[in-house]
């Protein structure tokens, strides 16, 4: 094979379990393009090489010894700097927490340590998670694989530009507002925030204790299934997980939605998009259809007030958990993120409001589930914007870039269900367009089923940058 930092997850492991790769080849093949890329990139902020390279040949010995420890086992990851990973930093984009080394790994890190992946280093993001672009002020930008002029998404940003450029087959990242779904869809691989409860977010520096989702973000959807096949389950040190049976991700992976009901809330998402966002997915929504789903307009039944009051909470929670260090040492953040934490606390009935929009918006959907299957909208308004660029313009409209990039993908962590993106399209400057199917609290299988059947009919996620 001419490069093997080309495989996915699931093509690495077939190929390491023929023996016809190993997984010191894999990852010296993953770390010679970090070498190159990251430089232009800056997608990882640390890469822990020789501890990579050690860890690869322990997981090739137990393998030429027969202890198979699944399909994971030799494949390189990449943790955005949010993950607890012992003696390495994890500083969370952050001056504050500079120099912080911990001593144990957070819950997931030591689930794919124990399936035998293999850790390459830190990947980037917004400082403290707190953005949509991955412009951090401490760390530098990262920048988009497809065009180095312009943003990954944030917050997992460096984690979708490590996938998208091939640094590592798959990385896992944070979404409290979309904050995986929206660099996977800027960056054009898969993007999948899990139910709420589904994975432990035990050793994660937190943004919000409601909305936080940990998940994977990779190059198909199959080798999403299998990441999330390792994290997925119980952890008391969590509490908000949920001891419900994990099912078998990539074993319910069959390209057939025949029977599914396909509900497009066109109300609270395809109001203001892109035109070329449009087009890509319609076209989407005729390949579903085509596949035999049944695909009909529902309304959303909640508003766009209830997604910004049920926000709120996230400030609030921000605040609270940033107090200590804004009072002791308010210069080591930026001048952006010390004036959205320092802004004044929502009145009490204001925040008896956002409780009140969140639980609405929680009803509301759990309401659309019981007419269809799976929700299925555009991932964002529109594809990746230039570095820098804020306001940002939607069919000539000016938007924040959160607003232009979160939009549509918040009210899926106020709800806290399952929802992916997808690759659906690209732009004719050839920039990535996401697809988002979402799906009912703790139903991923279906999820991923419709999301794996789209990926078989169609080749989006198999471009690659020529980074």
């Amino acid at each position: 094979m001419s490069d093997p930092a080309e495989l996915t997850i699931a093509e690495a492991s077939r190929a390491i379990a023929r023996r016809d790769l190993s997984p010191v080849e894999l990852t010296r093949a993953c770390l010679a393009r970090v070498e190159r890329l990251n430089p232009a990139l800056n997608a990882f902020v640390v890469v822990t090489a020789e501890s990579a390279l050690e860890e690869a040949a322990r997981a090739e010995a137990e393998l030429l010894a027969g202890k198979y420890r699944g399909p994971l086992h030799g494949i390189p990851v990449a943790y955005k700097d949010l993950f607890d990973t012992a003696g390495v930093e994890t500083a969370a984009g952050s001056a504050v927490l500079r120099g912080r080394v911990p001593d144990r790994d957070a819950a997931v890190v030591a689930r794919l340590r124990a399936a035998g992946m293999v850790m390459l280093g830190k990947t980037n993001t917004h400082e403290f998670a707190w953005g949509t672009t991955t412009n951090n002020p401490h760390t530098g930008p990262t920048r988009n694989p497809w065009d180095p002029e312009r943003i990954p998404g944030g917050s997992s940003g460096g984690s979708g530009a490590a996938v998208a450029a091939r640094m590592c087959p798959a990385a896992l990242g944070t979404d409290t507002g979309g904050s995986i779904r929206i660099p996977a869809a800027l960056c054009g691989c898969v993007g999948l925030k899990p139910t709420f409860g589904r994975v432990s977010r035990a050793g994660i520096i937190p943004m919000s204790w409601q909305f936080d989702h940990p998940g994977p973000l990779a190059r198909s959807v199959e080798d999403a299934a299998l990441v999330l096949q390792a994290v997925a389950g119980y952890d008391p040190e969590d509490f908000a997980t949920v001891p419900v049976p994990v099912p078998d991700f990539a074993d319910a992976l069959v390209p057939d939605v025949r029977g599914l009901r396909i509900g497009v809330p066109r109300d609270q998402f395809f109001g203001l998009l892109d035109p070329e966002v449009l087009v890509a997915v319609e076209e989407a929504l005729e390949v579903l259809r085509g596949l035999g789903a049944a695909v009909d307009d529902v309304e959303s039944g909640f508003t766009r007030e209830d997604i910004i009051a049920a926000w709120r909470l996230v400030n609030v929670e921000g605040r609270l958990y940033h107090a200590p260090w804004l009072e002791q040492s308010p210069e080591a953040y930026s001048e952006e993120l010390r004036g959205v934490l320092l802004q004044p606390l929502p009145e009490p009935l204001d925040l008896s409001a956002a409780y009140l929009a969140s639980y609405r918006v929680k009803e509301a959907v759990r309401r659309l589930f019981e007419q269809v299957d799976l929700l299925v909208t555009p991932t964002t308004m529109r594809a990746a914007s230039r570095i820098g660029e804020d306001p940002v313009q939607v069919e000539g409209i000016e938007l924040s870039t959160g607003a232009a990039f979160a939009s549509l993908t918040m009210p899926f962590n106020v709800a806290g269900t399952p929802a992916v993106s997808i690759p659906c399209g690209f732009t004719s400057d050839g920039l990535p367009i996401g697809l988002q199917l979402a799906g009912r609290p703790f139903d991923e299988v279906t999820v991923l089923r419709a999301a794996f059947a789209f990926e078989c009919a169609t080749d989006w996620h198999r471009r690659a940058p020529a980074v």
